[in-house]
């Protein structure tokens, strides 16, 4: 295997990011960009997320969640909590979680700490799931090595036979986080790769942000 990606080019300028017009809570700017990539079109999911973790085997580990609520508390996702990512955040809260909207030609960068949300409000979300993605829940003992595809269909036909005329409770094993930011990074996509980078930094977890621009 043996591939060169050095002509892969690209140049960026379909907006900018100016402090004379910026925000002053990242919050909104961040409610701002969602709304504008959803209206764009040509990103299926404007809510996938990548979020980082820092695994108990000492690596960090990036993969995409989908953010299901976000408000000036933080971004709330949902997940199996005996998980590789939910053991990982359970030895260390910290995350970083990202945003690459391509038709925009944006990212949003987010560091922050995670907990745990409310059961009442996890199992109000589980039940507006879909039953197949509530069995699914249940079937998948995520991130634990199984033998085959079959052990997965199997688990879940049995569970169809023991829910069929029942409302399937939300597992005690899952639920969801929210995550706080301590800081966003917005970036805009520029020509000859000078690049907006703007940084917003809590200070002293008042409702306070530190506003600075970053070289690209």
């Amino acid at each position: 295997m043996n591939r060169d990606l050095t002509d892969y080019r690209k140049s960026y300028d379909k907006k900018t990011l100016e402090e004379d017009t910026l925000e002053k809570s990242p919050f909104v700017l961040f409610s701002t960009w969602f709304k504008e990539v959803e209206e764009a079109g040509g990103v299926e999911e404007a809510n996938a997320m990548t979020i980082t973790t820092n695994g108990l085997d000492g690596f960090p580990k990036a993969r995409i969640v989908l953010l299901k609520h976000y408000d000036e508390k933080g971004f709330v996702f949902y997940t199996n909590y005996e998980s590789e990512k939910g053991k990982a955040i359970a030895a260390n809260n910290k995350v970083c979680i990202s945003f690459f909207w391509p038709n925009l030609e944006r990212q949003v960068i987010i560091k922050g700490e995670v907990a745990k949300i409310s059961n009442e409000k996890s199992n109000e979300y589980f039940q507006s799931r879909p039953r197949g993605s509530q069995l699914g829940a249940w079937a998948s003992a995520q991130s634990n090595v199984i033998s085959n595809r079959e052990v997965l269909e199997k688990t879940l036909a049995n569970l169809e036979e023991k829910y069929k005329d029942t409302i399937i409770p939300k597992p005690d094993f899952w639920g969801g986080y929210c995550i706080k930011p301590v800081t966003f990074e917005f970036w805009q996509g520029r020509p000859n790769r000078l690049h907006d980078r703007i940084r917003f930094e809590s200070e002293d977890n008042k409702n306070e942000w530190k506003i600075e621009r970053l070289s690209p």
